[in-house]
């Protein structure tokens, strides 16, 4: 197998093809939702630079893989032509998400003001991570609007945005670094 050319020239005319061939214009509300979806997978790897707990680094490799298919199914078009489309995310992703929120909040002191993001370095990258996180549910919806979405798809992307709360959390209260808003 050779190897492949980096650029194509395909996309000099703004359009981009979705899995399944249809070609859209890159502003399309599916190129929307998995690019930002493929910025928080960026952001993951760059808060792994900075995370020491081997359990913590080895649960964001696996919701990077997750969040591979979670790309993967946005940018499948199963509209023109029909393609088959894999949600790859189960009810247990979802829940072993949950898991890993409520045993980290279990740790944290009970939470009595609003949290700026910020602190140590970890914890400022997990917030950048949670507000991105943010902004694909957002972009998600959107293409819900016009879209099927699965709704695991959805809930999995919740769920992850609270994670990265929590360890965010997690990693100011080590330092002692949490900060709060002041009214």
């Amino acid at each position: 197998m050779g190897k492949s050319m980096l650029y194509t020239k395909t996309g000099d005319d703004g359009k981009t093809s979705l899995v399944g061939g249809n070609r859209v214009p890159k502003t399309h509300i599916r190129i929307e939702s998995y690019g930002t979806i493929d910025e928080l997978n960026s952001f993951i790897g760059w808060l792994m630079c900075e995370i020491e707990e081997k359990e913590t680094k080895d649960f964001l490799s696996l919701i990077q893989h997750k969040l591979f298919n979670v790309s993967s199914y946005l940018a499948t078009d199963i509209e023109n032509p029909p393609v088959e489309r894999k949600c790859g995310i189960t009810a247990d992703d979802i829940s072993t998400i949950e898991k890993e929120i409520d045993q980290l909040d279990a740790l944290l002191p009970k939470l009595r003001r609003f949290v700026l993001p910020g602190g140590n370095e970890a914890a400022a990258r997990a917030h950048i991570c949670r507000t991105v996180c943010r902004r694909a549910e957002r972009e998600i919806y959107r293409l819900k609007e016009k879209y099927t979405v699965d709704q695991y798809i959805l809930s999995f992307i919740n769920r992850l945005s609270d994670y990265f709360f929590v360890l965010a959390r997690t990693e100011n209260h080590k330092s002692g670094k949490e900060m709060y808003w002041e009214q």
